[in-house]
């Protein structure tokens, strides 16, 4: 008997025929096929139009993005615009208003001022006259008297009223307070007033006298700049002067006069006199 061929043996053997061609068809199902390398012009222009298309998309956004901007600014730009436009107007009227109601103020103020003026036309102040003087009671009467002793008046000025200033009550080494005094007749204040002003000093028991028309507030803190200048022309030979109601110096020198409302004005006008 022949011997029987091991299976090692069968296997061993290579195939072939129908055999191979089977095994490759069955090798080649079972694998997936192979890409075809791209060639590179075709990726030149992948990259190319890749480019095109990420440039035309950013230059419609910038395009959009700026056409919406720009809408925007114009559309704030115009409100805000209008809304200042707005508050100047409102402004300018409240500025008017303002300044009507300033000058409406300032006329009511010096109305109020020439009415306290007017209310004070007939009143003088006197100071020097001690208070608690056992030897001068404030009466209406006694200041009658006072008045027309110390400036020898034919007779004697009717008061309607004489008091104190409402200042505080001095310290016993103070200055007393001023008397002012209310008279009846208008014509007997502007005769003492010029008495007054006519004598170097006014006496009267002993007591050194200052007499002096009641003014309002604002026109004595007006006068009161002029002070400093009077001391010095009171030291000048040849110069004359006097005080005008309300504020007004008037200089007189070698025949010429001229009126100061300023107190500057007036000190640089005195500097070009002779000593």
């Amino acid at each position: 008997m022949p011997p029987k061929a091991s299976k090692s043996s069968a296997s061993s053997q290579p195939l072939n025929g129908p055999a191979l061609t089977a095994a490759s068809s069955a090798s080649g199902a079972a694998s997936p096929p192979r890409e075809k390398p791209a060639s590179p012009s075709l990726a030149k222009e992948l990259a190319v139009l890749k480019s095109d298309i990420i440039q035309a998309v950013t230059s419609e956004l910038t395009r959009a993005l700026t056409a919406e901007f720009h809408s925007i600014s114009r559309d704030y730009h115009s409100k805000l615009q209008t809304e200042l436009q707005e508050m100047k107007s409102e402004l300018l009227r409240d500025n008017a208003s303002l300044r009507a109601e300033l000058g409406e103020l300032a006329r009511v103020d010096a109305k109020c001022e020439d009415l306290e003026a007017r209310s004070r036309r007939q009143n003088i102040r006197i100071t020097g006259v001690p208070e608690g003087d056992s030897q001068f009671t404030l009466s209406n009467s006694n200041v009658s008297e006072l008045l027309k002793e110390a400036l020898s008046l034919e007779k004697s000025p009717l008061v309607d009223r004489a008091h104190r200033s409402l200042a505080p009550h001095p310290k016993p080494d103070g200055p007393p307070r001023p008397i002012i005094v209310k008279l009846h007749y208008f014509e007997d204040c502007v005769r003492i007033l010029r008495e007054a002003r006519n004598r170097p000093r006014i006496t009267f028991s002993d007591m050194n006298l200052s007499i002096y028309p009641d003014l309002t507030s604002k026109v004595a803190k007006t006068r009161a700049a002029f002070n400093a200048i009077r001391r010095k022309l009171r030291s000048m030979d040849g110069v004359k002067y006097g005080m005008f109601y309300p504020a007004r110096l008037r200089i007189t020198y070698k025949g010429e006069s001229r009126e100061f409302t300023s107190a500057t004005e007036a000190e640089r006008f005195i500097s070009t006199m002779p000593g």
